[in-house]
């Protein structure tokens, strides 16, 4: 194995030249900005040496050029301070216009609200007047036609000429009031032309003062537009300048560089900065101790045997290689299982930690402590009596898993997914006398006269009675078939959001009513196949129903059936509540129909106490 030794150690040594490279680079630079320091400031101690003179011209020339461009920057500064006084005189002047155009304004808008409000007044009483004239019109009519009806009757009444007489000098005065409306008619339909003509002479000043307004505004901003694109300009030509500068102060660095290192290697320091002359000595010992550092780990390195290393990479090769291999595999195996028998045919599970952030749990514990209580004992099953865990505070999952018997009972299988480890929960067990342990095949099972558990994985316990305690000790040790996670009723329960307080997936959605009290209406449930529900407890409750149907012109089919008619559809057996608040958005693909929608909050405790089996079951309704 000497060679796995050799090539850790070539490893170490590699490692150890590329920090040494990466510390020589930064010294290296730091080096060259300290010989640049000393040359800025030893530039009057190296106009004695004929060696920089060039340099020396160069820098004459590059500070000639800055100075230029500094009276270029200062001037074009000038120039954008005048023009943001220019428009900020031109802003004023602007409101100063505008302001005494607005107050021109004011009497015109005046006038033309009073002219409004007149030519209304006018109009309104020109139709009192043609409503009078419409009276009179319908009551001559209706004269007419009384004295029609008069005429007409056999035997004729004994007062006839009576009624006759009255209806004919009622009829006679009619032309007089008709007359005297059309002449007041006349008057107003004249004061209304005049209100009229008034109203558009004084709309048509505002229109003229408005007109006056917009063009005061636009030539102001067109000038500020103006000022705007010159100042712009301004400003790329100062951008522009200042970049220049910058430039011409970097093209003086290949000058100082050869200032200081002339300095350096003479040992001469400005005397108002003799320190830089010790930085720049400093980090050129650092320079040489890393170079000669370097030197000696490529001697190391070149000592060892080559061979051997071989042999090393060889190795290494080998064994990433497995691990490209292996690594997939690993990946691809499903991450967890959760041991529940292969015949299960529904599974409801319960997200606590979701439980107590959700709002109408909340409410509900709050306001009805004693009902709530109830109704979470209800829906956590056995996993309530589970020794020393306080379920809402310790468990993080508890899933329940449902199968009917060919005697139509239901056997309940109930797993509890606890936060901390569950050793306090072991050990209470063991030292509690009325639990009696025995092992299935190695794996502890503690059992008491009504109530059984077992510990099938690191925070994971399974409870109830006591055949199905032990049934689920078979399925995790493989001696029963498990319920794999590639089938459709555990793909189903995974593509339900798993953040939803509630999941709950069946294989037989018609035996649900068996299970729980009935919470679809049956012949929304009777024609699938699958069934999947999650609920989120919110406010509002949000819902998500998801159904397999036989093929996928009855999915199309039922979906059409929902959205024409959702009251038949989602509705609670046996009560007059609907499971919906807004009208559900339903989409189908293929054989899958996906139902989303709010409850009501009414509705959803009803549904969890239904499903928590706490409310009386609906009485049978003839023809579901």
């Amino acid at each position: 194995m000497s060679f796995i030794r050799t090539g850790l150690r070539e490893i170490g040594l590699k490692i150890r030249r590329q920090k040494t490279r990466i510390a020589l680079r930064h010294e290296k630079r730091v080096l060259q900005k300290s010989e640049i320091n000393l040359g800025r400031e030893g530039c009057s101690q190296a106009v004695n040496f004929p060696e920089v003179r060039n340099e020396i011209v160069a820098l004459k020339k590059l500070e000639q050029e800055q100075k230029e461009v500094a009276l270029q920057i200062a001037q074009i500064e000038e120039a954008i301070r005048k023009i943001e006084l220019q428009r900020d005189q031109n802003a004023k002047e602007q409101n100063a216009a505008l302001a005494k155009l607005e107050e021109e304004k004011k009497p015109v808008l005046e006038k033309r609200n009073d002219a409004r409000a007149a030519a209304d007044i006018c109009d309104r009483e020109l139709a009192g007047v043609e409503r009078r004239l419409q009276e009179n019109d319908a009551v001559d009519r209706e004269l007419l036609k009384k004295l029609s009806e008069l005429q007409a009757q056999v035997p004729p009444p004994e007062d006839l000429e009576t009624q006759v007489a009255g209806i004919s000098a009622r009829r006679a005065r009619l032309p007089e009031e008709r007359a005297e409306v059309t002449r007041a008619r006349l008057g107003s339909a004249e004061a209304c032309r005049a209100a009229r003509e008034k109203l558009n002479q004084i709309e048509a000043e505002l229109a003229a003062v408005d007109k006056n307004i917009a063009r005061v505004r636009e030539e102001f901003e067109a000038r500020d537009r103006v000022l705007n694109e010159t100042s712009r300009a301004q400003q790329d030509a100062l951008k522009e300048a200042r970049g220049q500068h910058e430039t011409v102060e970097e093209k003086k660095n290949p000058a100082y560089l050869n200032i200081g290192r002339h300095l350096a290697s003479q040992g001469i320091a400005p005397p108002n900065a003799p320190h830089l002359l010790k930085e720049v000595q400093k980090h050129r010992a650092a320079v040489d101790r890393h170079l000669q550092h370097t030197a000696e780990l490529a001697v190391l390195s070149s000592q060892i045997d080559k061979q051997e290393l071989r042999r090393f990479y060889f190795a290494g090769v080998s064994v990433l290689f497995l691990l490209a291999i292996i690594l997939p595999l690993v990946f691809q195996s499903p991450q967890k299982r959760e041991w529940l028998p292969q015949e299960t045919e529904t599974i409801l599970s319960l997200n606590v930690e979701q439980f107590e952030r959700d709002d109408l749990p909340k409410r509900w514990r709050k306001d009805q402590a004693a009902d709530w209580q109830k109704v979470w004992a209800g829906l956590s099953g056995s996993a309530q009596r589970t020794p020393v865990l306080n379920l809402p505070r310790d468990a993080v999952r508890i899933t329940r898993a449902l199968t009917s018997t060919d005697a139509g009972a239901t056997r309940e299988f109930v797993l509890v997914e606890a936060r901390p480890d569950v050793s306090q929960v072991i050990r209470s067990v063991e030292n509690d006398k009325t639990f009696e342990k025995r092992t299935i095949s190695g794996l502890p099972l503690w059992a008491a006269p009504d109530f059984a558990l077992a510990r099938v994985g690191p925070k994971t316990l399974a409870v109830g009675s006591e055949p199905e305690v032990e049934e689920l000790a078979r399925v995790r040790l493989g001696i029963k078939p498990d319920l794999k996670t590639t089938g459709p009723l555990f793909d189903r329960l995974q593509s339900l959001n798993q953040a939803s307080s509630i999941r709950l997936v069946s294989l037989a959605p018609a035996k649900l009513a068996q299970m729980f009290d009935p919470v679809f209406a049956p012949e929304l449930i009777d024609t699938s196949e699958l069934l999947g529900l999650s609920l989120t407890l919110q406010n509002p409750v949000k819902a998500r129903l998801n159904l397999k149907m036989k093929s996928a012109p009855e999915a199309a089919d039922l979906a059409g059936r929902i959205k024409n008619d959702p009251r038949r559809w989602l509705r609670m057996p046996g009560a007059d509540l609907l499971l919906y608040a807004q009208t559900p958005e339903v989409d189908a693909q293929g054989t899958n129909l996906q139902v989303r929608f709010d409850i009501p909050e009414n509705s959803a405790r009803l549904l969890l106490q239904r499903l928590a089996k706490t409310n009386p079951p609906p009485p049978p309704v003839a023809g579901n």
